[in-house]
């Protein structure tokens, strides 16, 4: 190979390098997924320390004291409530 190709080709790869990594990526986002999506309150389902709010019991977010409290709640997307052992969309 000569010294003309081989300095085409390796310019060549730079290029193609940089432009590839200049590219946005459109890769799917639960996070930004969850944003569009109508959420729902359900009630029963947290885990202790991880609910986003509460129904009276304690003043909000991650302050449930116990797991699958009946006055805490999880948002989640709406309809998956019904779907979930012990989950209700009103505070017990």
């Amino acid at each position: 190979m000569n010294r003309f190709a081989l300095a085409a080709s390796t310019l060549t790869a730079a290029v193609g390098l940089a432009l590839v990594l200049q590219a946005p990526v459109h890769a799917a986002d639960d996070s930004k997924a969850m944003g569009k999506e109508k959420l729902e309150k359900c009630y029963g389902i947290n885990a202790a320390g991880k609910n986003d709010c509460a129904a009276g019991s304690h003043s909000c977010a991650g302050q449930a004291t116990a797991a699958r409290d009946p006055k805490s709640f999880v948002l989640i997307p709406t309809g998956s409530c019904a779907k979930i052992a012990g989950g209700t969309t009103s505070a017990m």
